[in-house]
């Protein structure tokens, strides 16, 4: 039986840093990644937008950035004021890309909280965007470099890890892996930083087109989940 296995390797944070947007951008003409999520209230958040636009398969979706590391940029227990920078940095996404994005998500996750979450679930459903963590599609979070704040393992991000977890944690069905691939900006201030050149090297490595195929899995980007959630569902 033909396994039905498809993977969207996201890359989080495009825009964060001229370095991370450099790595993303090879991390798609050489890798694996076929989607990545802008930041749209960061330094190098033009840029990101203007290599978008040479770059027509890579799938560009919002990723929403309440926190900027261990900041708060907005206060996150006010409802208000949390929906009106959500919907800011949606209009700011159009604005910088002349389109609406294909997907939505979080940096650090904040839309998972029980109050903001409605928030996320109500602009993606008006918008027609898929959301991170919601149906058809399964996240895959386990490929990062800091299984514990601050300690740095490039065990965990190496091939053999990405392999195994391929390997191991996939039936049928239709995933995002996230990844955070990147190089070191010493204009850039983040605990994961260093890490990211690890991630780049991996989801480059030669080896990894190989081994998808013979694993069955095929690679998607947001842009085309209609295609491949027919073919999941189909007879």
């Amino acid at each position: 039986m033909t396994r039905k296995t498809w993977v969207v390797f996201n890359a989080d944070d495009f825009g964060y840093s001229r370095g991370i947007n450099r790595g993303i951008v090879e991390a798609h003409e050489r890798g694996v990644v076929t989607s990545t999520s802008m930041i749209v209230n960061a330094p190098a958040s033009a840029e990101a937008a203007r290599l978008a636009q040479t770059l027509p398969r890579l799938a560009v979706g919002l990723h929403v950035n309440f926190t900027n590391e261990a900041q708060r940029l907005v206060d996150l227990d006010d409802e208000s004021a949390c929906r009106r920078e959500l919907h800011d940095q949606y209009r700011r996404f159009v604005d910088l890309n002349g389109r609406k994005p294909t997907h939505l998500d979080s940096h650090q996750h904040v839309h998972r909280h029980e109050m903001r979450r409605p928030l996320f679930e109500e602009l993606a459903e008006a918008e027609g965007l898929p959301l991170r963590d919601r149906p058809p599609v399964v996240y895959k979070g386990g490929f990062y470099g800091q299984w514990e704040y601050g300690v740095f393992d490039p065990s965990k991000v190496s091939l053999d890890a990405l392999q195994r977890i391929l390997h191991e944690e996939l039936s049928d069905g239709i995933y995002e892996f996230c990844v955070h691939p990147g190089y070191f900006d010493p204009a850039f201030e983040a605990v994961y930083h260093r890490d990211r050149e690890w991630e780049l090297a991996t989801l480059t490595d030669p080896r990894l087109p190989a081994f998808l195929e013979s694993e069955g899995i095929r690679l998607i980007s947001f842009a085309g989940l209609s295609a491949a959630e027919r073919t999941l569902l189909g007879p």
